[in-house]
C-alpha cells in the first residue's frame, strides 16, 4: 500500500499543482503494509477517488490519503478540503452516470462512473466504501481491506 499510494500520489502532483492542491500521504512509514487485492484495480480505486478530490477540490486546499491499521484490516480514507456533497446526494453517489453539479461536471469532464467503478472493484474484493461529506469543508471516502502478511 505504501508504494501503491505514493506512486499515484506522485503521477497526480502536477494536476494538483495547476489546481493548487496539496497533496499529503499519511501511513506507518517504518513498515511496508500489505493487503489481499489486485494491484491493478486497487491503483484504479485511489486514482479515482485523488482525481475526484482535485477536481472538486478549492483552489489552496488539499487531499489526504491515509490509511491505519485495524486489526485484520487496514482502513483507507482520502480526505479533501473539497466543495462537498449535500446529503440528499449521498444516497446515489455511487451510482452510473450519476453527478451531483451537472454543469460543473460537465466542465471537469468525466463520465460519471469514476464512483461507481471503485464501488464495483471494492465490492469484488468482499469490501465496501462509505462517504462523509460537509458542503462547504470537504468530503471523506472511506473503505477497508483485508492485510496480508
Amino acid at each position: 500500500m505504501n508504494e501503491l499510494v505514493r506512486e499515484v500520489e506522485d503521477s497526480l502532483e502536477l494536476q494538483a499543482k495547476e489546481k493548487d492542491i496539496k497533496l499529503e500521504v499519511n501511513y506507518p512509514a517504518d513498515k511496508a503494509v500489505y493487503v489481499f487485492a489486485d494491484k491493478d484495480l486497487l491503483r484504479q480505486v485511489i486514482v479515482n477517488l485523488m482525481v475526484n478530490s482535485i477536481k472538486y477540490g478549492t483552489r489552496g486546499g488539499q487531499t489526504l490519503t491515509s490509511f491505519t491499521d485495524a486489526g485484520e484490516k487496514i482502513i483507507v480514507d482520502v480526505q479533501d478540503s473539497g466543495i462537498g456533497i449535500e446529503k440528499h446526494h449521498l444516497p446515489r453517489l455511487f451510482e452510473r452516470f450519476y453527478r451531483v453539479d451537472k454543469s460543473r461536471s460537465r466542465d471537469e469532464g468525466g463520465t460519471g462512473l469514476g464512483l461507481a467503478i471503485v464501488k464495483h472493484i471494492l465490492e469484488a474484493h468482499g469490501e465496501t466504501i462509505q462517504v462523509d461529506s460537509t458542503p462547504g469543508k470537504g468530503t471523506t471516502f472511506t473503505f477497508s481491506l483485508t492485510k496480508s502478511k
